[in-house]
């Protein structure tokens, strides 16, 4: 096991550390001068030339990448073009709202997902499959803006039983007040349950038919201990596979529903950035992404190699 976590981790700091150098050049590749645009409305060349200097621009791009990965490692992802103010303090206050809506998502999603996927399995075939896999697809199929639209004019427009934004909140008035986080989680819920549902079922059902629970039935092994004990482990693996990809998934998701609903999450950051040309705070957000996506997948691994130790699971 710790063969692989340590091999499993190289493979991961290889990772961030390609997709870093590759959103570095990428952005070096942007055309445009990143001191003209902070200079704003005095686009003089003399000032234009000392921002540059102040932000280290007329240095080499060989020296600065080198700088911006030697701050990576300390956890300086550097200052903002904008207002000047380090990265790491542009982001702290907007990361409660998007952490908090991502963790109740997965929270409500992951029993939700196997109660629906595990009864399906048993009644396969039944109404109350066929009724499952069509809510849940149908769900999938809908886009995010979509649905919470239709949702915010249904719930806080129509009915005006939950609000229809969230302006102003933080991370803990979000969970203070659930109604603010009731209509962004619904939207999450409704596109990421599908998939993980449908592969639940599918490995239950492939668990209920195989040898091992036959021979625990004719030793007279029924009910809840026959699925939670001898069915369900060996259905999880691929289900803890699409767990990373759905939390993955939910980064992007969550950027979407945030700016629909409003929430000052780490998306208002994003969209301010990329509209001011602040070049760091893109950079840190998509290294963040990068070490968020390689960190869920290798958690997911290690949840799989557990599962299933003989299984060469890599991503």
């Amino acid at each position: 096991m710790r063969r692989y976590l340590l091999r499993r981790g190289g493979i991961g700091l290889v990772q961030i550390l390609v997709v870093a150098t590759a959103v570095f050049w990428l952005a070096e590749a942007l055309p445009g001068d990143a001191a003209v645009v902070a200079a704003g409305d005095d686009p003089d060349p003399a000032r234009i030339a000392l921002i540059r200097e102040q932000l280290g621009l007329d240095e080499p791009a060989s020296q600065r990448y080198l700088s911006w990965l030697t701050g990576l490692a300390t956890g300086d992802l550097g200052s903002s073009l904008r207002t000047g103010q380090p990265v790491t303090e542009l982001l702290a206050p907007a990361l409660g709202p998007t952490v908090v809506l991502a963790v109740v998502t997965l929270a409500v999603l992951l029993p939700l997902a196997l109660t629906l996927g595990v009864t399906a399995a048993v009644r396969a075939d039944g109404w109350y499959d066929r009724a499952v896999s069509t809510t849940t697809v149908a769900l999938n199929a809908v886009p995010e803006f979509a649905l919470a639209v239709l949702l915010v004019a249904v719930f806080a427009l129509q009915l005006g039983v939950l609000p229809a934004t969230a302006v102003g909140a933080t991370g803990s008035s979000l969970l203070a007040e659930p109604s603010l986080l009731a209509l962004p989680v619904a939207v999450l819920l409704c596109r990421s349950l599908c998939a993980l549902t449908r592969l639940v079922r599918a490995g239950m059902v492939d668990a209920l038919d195989a040898e091992y629970v036959a021979y625990a039935r004719r030793h007279g092994v029924t009910g809840g201990r026959l699925l939670l004990r001898h069915a369900l482990p060996n259905a999880l693996p691929p289900a803890v596979q699409q767990l990373a990809r759905t939390a993955d998934w939910l980064i992007g998701g969550i950027i979407v529903v945030e700016a629909v609903f409003a929430v000052p999450g780490v998306s208002s950051v994003l969209v301010t950035a990329v509209s001011t040309r602040d070049i760091p705070v893109v950079q840190a957000l998509a290294v963040l992404f990068a070490v968020v996506t390689v960190a869920v997948n290798l958690l997911a691994d290690l949840v799989c190699h557990r599962l299933a130790p003989r299984s060469a699971v890599v991503t």
